[in-house]
């Protein structure tokens, strides 16, 4: 442990003499609307809101999938520990946008803090969280550190790593860095077998690993009951008596394997509509001014309230947190961030339980756990393909079999609703035993 900690003196030295850059590129970020233009100082730990007497805990995520990801968590913890303040931060301004309306009264929203020795103290110290609850792959020295030296116990949910961070870690010096920050965790839950493996060659300890299931598969539990807004239901009537698929969080690029894919659905199908929904909505107005209206497409934009006519066969959906509802629209579902080498895929649980069938192409990265583990379920469950007329093929013979379609929508929904059964209730247990029962009353 000492050359781990000889490893974290130098990074804490580095990011606080780097410390005036670093707020110089949050001030450039600001104005290129990437941080939040009231807000920003929040990312310095100074507070925008006071903290509530009585104990805190404190759930961070990165960005929209981790933080929807904790929201079943939070919500469980809100039900069962009311006497609980929960304090909830994210990094970017898009899932601010769309957590901030997901969270249960009373929960307070903050910008997470850079990882900084001043704007970690900062934040540390006006907070003073009892627990620290952090999603997915979060191991900021700086934070891990100075938590463990206020004594605050330090969880790691639906942990996970990549291929390139795990080589990245495994390096001589940054593997003792690693070893001594997992050390200060009192529990991980890994979201696969694989995962496991990886924390523990970077030698976290044993005892601390244990599985609870995959937060993401019980994202849309707590909308099962919400209605369909209004603006939804009009979508729905302009698209009756159409087929109808859709291809979510699109990358730059991906747009051209989804044109050519529907290229080739329009052969049989040439009233069929695609909705595209880009994973940044200012990129679906990027696609829709410089590449779709000048080859001719008649193409409807949802920001600007478009209606579809019958000449329309594109849609495009650039906004934010309505895709649980747009996937309600289409019995097909294309998932993007995987058909371009490089991408790492993106959760295929919302369109499973929309009962949607799933198809996705083979770059799926991090989520290559959630399609091997769907489609052991049932081969049914998730469709890959490689190329754009693979995919078209593949949509187009959906779209002409009721039956073919209808069988891969029930395998999509029965096997969302098998592993989505109580993984929040097991992971609860899991905090209760190893991390909140040992500091809260």
């Amino acid at each position: 442990m000492e050359i781990g900690m000889l490893v974290y003196k130098i990074y804490r030295a580095l990011t606080y003499g780097l410390s005036p850059l670093v707020h110089l590129h949050v001030r450039w970020r600001r104005l290129r609307g990437l941080e939040h233009r009231c807000r920003w100082l929040e990312r310095f730990g100074h507070p925008s809101a006071g903290r509530q007497f009585g104990p805190l805990v404190w759930f961070h995520a990165v960005s929209l999938g981790e933080g929807m990801a904790a929201i079943p968590v939070i919500r469980h913890c809100h039900e069962l520990r009311p006497d609980l303040t929960i304090l909830m931060t994210t990094t970017t301004v898009s899932a601010f946008e769309v957590i901030k309306d997901q969270l249960p009264f009373g929960v307070i929203f903050q910008f997470a803090p850079l990882d900084t020795p001043v704007a970690i103290d900062r934040f540390l110290s006006c907070w003073k969280p009892n627990a620290i609850i952090i999603m997915e792959s979060e191991l900021w020295p700086n934070l891990i550190m100075s938590a463990s030296g206020y004594q605050i116990p330090l969880a790691l949910l639906n942990a996970r790593m990549s291929t390139k961070s795990f080589k990245r870690w495994s390096r001589p010096l940054f593997l003792r860095l690693a070893a001594l920050l997992l050390s200060k965790f009192s529990l991980i839950t890994p979201l696969s077998t694989t995962q496991a493996i990886h924390f523990q060659l970077l030698q976290a300890p044993p005892a601390i690993i244990n599985f609870s299931g995959d937060l993401k598969y019980v994202v849309n539990k707590f909308h099962v009951s919400e209605g369909i807004p209004e603006s939804i239901r009009d979508l729905e009537a302009q698209l009756l008596d159409r087929k109808v698929w859709i291809a979510s969080s699109l990358h730059r690029g991906e747009e051209e394997v989804i044109l050519g894919a529907h290229d080739v659905v329009t052969q049989l199908h040439p009233k069929a509509i695609v909705i595209i929904v880009p994973r940044h909505p200012h990129h679906g107005r990027e696609v829709v001014q410089q590449k779709l209206r000048e080859r001719g497409q008649c193409v409807a934009l949802r920001t600007q309230k478009e209606r579809i006519t019958s000449r329309t066969n594109i849609y495009v959906a650039d906004t934010l947190g309505e895709l649980r509802h747009l996937y309600r629209l289409a019995p097909i579902a294309v998932i993007g961030g995987s058909f371009l080498p490089g991408l790492a895929g993106h959760n295929l649980s919302e369109a499973a339980a929309a009962g949607c069938a799933i198809i996705t192409g083979h770059h799926v990265g991090h989520f290559s756990h959630m399609v091997r583990t769907m489609q052991q379920s049932n081969p049914l469950s998730v469709v890959q393909v490689r190329t754009e007329v693979e995919l078209g093929e593949t949509v187009r013979e959906l779209l002409r079999s009721p039956d073919a379609l209808e069988r891969h929508q029930r395998a999509s929904k029965q096997v969302y609703e098998a592993l989505s059964s109580c993984v929040t209730t097991k992971l609860w247990s899991l905090l209760h035993l190893h991390l909140l029962s040992k500091i809260l009353p």
